[in-house]
């Protein structure tokens, strides 16, 4: 059997496995297993072995747990409620400003989080009820909420950039400061959409009542100073990074212990939180760590036979493709596969095969990790499988149905693929930054 279809076997195997309900880390991991043992025998379990001791001898992991944990105790201890009191109280007077201030909020929660679950989470159960309660059209709220949740997997610090730079072996911060320019695109992107449309049609986003905006400076200031809390955590963590006065690793720990400090400062660190975000934090520390030593195992394996060089060959050399159309290519299998799986699932599914791809064909792998993501960004919410729209009706109300969450995000679609044609015919727009920070 040629190696070509050696990897074919291997690919189809682990596809099939994942249809049949198997996590993910077990059907990864076993395929790359039983593939090196059948192929060099005994001595082939050195293969996904070595790689595993990489990963434990690889310091910025520890960087994972960190960022967790300030997550959560950031939600847990409820001090998003206060960020959207201020968006509330700030943004009402304006056409569509709820749903703006919503927009603003998820950023926060993303530079506070980096995981799109959070925000979804807490845009659900906090600005969802009250958008629809003030007259908000429920489809383009719908479509609001989960928007703007999927900025968490783009700004710093993201954890999906954090999984990528260990499976594609980049650096972290050039990574989450080339997310940063896209992120903010994005987003500004996501208030234009939603300003024009709520003054083309008020009666989408009505304006706040004058008895609600009738709330004193002094309450708007300091509600105000709720919302610079979690940038102040988020220039504690990442300024002293950026400057080269901490690791990365020291940073997430500053911005953990920030985190905690500002919780018990505003008496709202309780037992209850701190023994939920300690438990959540292992949980989801835990199952990265077993999708990353997976993934390295396949990937070992699949390097191993040459696959990626015969793939490379196969498009280049026998069907004449232009690296730009195997990009796309690629970009548009992101789309297809995000229809049922999430996004740590198809990065670690397909990493073994693009990331060196990607390199052979002379294109920036900081760039690629930004294209990525906004890739699944958009397959999340892709009809008629996208993972945050099942994710959305199990947290909306009763009145709105799947229907409306498929309608509500067709115009967000739209925006995102915008983002992405942009970044894509721009590369400076994600390479800037982390350019003029590291000077390269």
């Amino acid at each position: 059997m040629s190696y070509e279809m050696i990897a074919i076997v291997m690919f189809s195997s682990m596809m099939l496995m994942l249809m049949t309900g198997q996590r993910v880390f077990g059907a990864i991991g076993f395929v790359g297993a039983l593939a090196g043992v059948l192929l060099w025998g005994t001595g082939g379990v050195d293969i996904p072995f070595t790689s595993a001791m990489k990963l434990m001898k690889w310091y910025p992991l520890l960087t994972l747990p960190m960022f967790i944990f300030m997550g959560y105790i950031l939600s847990e201890s409820r001090i998003a409620d206060d960020l959207y009191r201020m968006f509330h109280v700030w943004m009402g007077p304006v056409k569509g400003g709820l749903a703006i201030g919503t927009i603003g909020l998820m950023v926060l929660i993303s530079a506070m989080n980096g995981l799109s679950v959070a925000g979804m989470a807490i845009g659900a159960t906090i600005a969802l009820p009250e958008l629809l309660r003030r007259g908000y059209d429920k489809i383009m709220v719908t479509g609001v909420i989960q928007a703007g949740s999927s900025l968490g997997i783009l700004v710093p610090p993201s954890v999906v950039l954090v999984l990528y730079a260990m499976i594609a072996r980049q650096p972290v911060g050039q990574l989450w400061l080339a997310g940063v320019l896209p992120g903010l695109m994005m987003a500004t992107l996501f208030i234009i959409y939603i300003y024009v449309r709520c003054r083309v049609q008020p009666e989408l986003g009505p304006v706040l009542a004058v008895e609600e905006r009738n709330v004193s400076l002094s309450e708007k200031l300091r509600l105000l100073r709720a919302g610079i809390l979690p940038l102040m955590i988020f220039a504690i963590m990442m300024v002293p990074f950026v400057k080269g006065w901490t690791s990365l690793v020291e940073s997430s720990a500053v911005g953990a212990m920030s985190a905690l400090l500002a919780a018990i400062v505003k008496g709202r660190m309780t037992r209850k939180v701190f023994e939920v975000s300690v438990r959540q934090t292992l949980a989801i520390s835990c199952m990265f760590m077993w999708i990353i030593l997976a993934a390295l195992a396949f990937g070992a394996i699949f390097d191993g036979l040459g696959a990626v060089k015969a793939i490379d060959s196969l498009f280049t050399e026998k069907l004449g493709l232009s690296p730009w159309m195997i990009l796309i290519m690629m970009q548009l299998s992101f789309i297809v596969m995000g229809t049922f799986l999430d996004d740590t699932a198809m990065l670690v599914i397909v990493a073994p095969l693009y990331v060196p791809l990607v390199d052979a064909l002379g294109f920036n792998l900081i760039w690629y990790g930004v294209l990525y993501t906004i890739t699944t960004q958009i397959a999340y919410m892709t009809p008629p499988f996208g993972y945050n729209l099942f994710l959305m009706r199990a947290m909306a109300p009763p009145q709105i149905g799947l229907i409306d969450i498929y309608r509500s995000i067709i115009p967000f679609v739209f925006v995102m693929t915008v983002a992405l044609s942009l970044v894509m015919i721009f590369p400076q727009i994600a390479l800037w930054l982390p350019g003029y920070i590291y000077g390269n």
